[in-house]
């Protein structure tokens, strides 16, 4: 089952991350993406910390996608935080270029 989108947190400075949570039916799940993994999204380099709600945003859709399958694919426990990097962002284009279904559940 996806993910639903709910809040975002916003930049972590420390792990040069954005944080975001989801919600699994009435659970909150927490998630992030690497400052690096928004930047290859997004086809750029060296975003500053300040335009990363800005980017965030403008790509919220595929990142909470990416999330989702990340979730779906192994269970987390609770209290873990799903966790977006660059290789996610290389095999969803990868699966995406094959005419493969990218982030489908049954």
């Amino acid at each position: 089952m996806p993910l639903i989108s709910h809040e975002i947190e916003g930049h972590d400075e420390e792990r040069l991350a954005f944080r975001f949570s989801m919600l699994n039916d009435n659970d909150v799940v927490l998630c992030q993406i690497s400052d690096a993994a928004l930047d290859k999204l997004a086809g750029m380099k060296g975003t500053e910390s300040s335009a990363r709600v800005a980017q965030f945003l403008s790509l919220r859709q595929t990142i909470e996608q990416t999330a989702s399958q990340l979730f779906d694919e192994k269970p987390i426990l609770r209290g873990s935080v799903v966790k977006i990097f660059s290789k996610h962002i290389g095999r969803k284009r990868d699966e995406a270029n094959q005419g493969q279904p990218v982030g489908s559940s049954e």
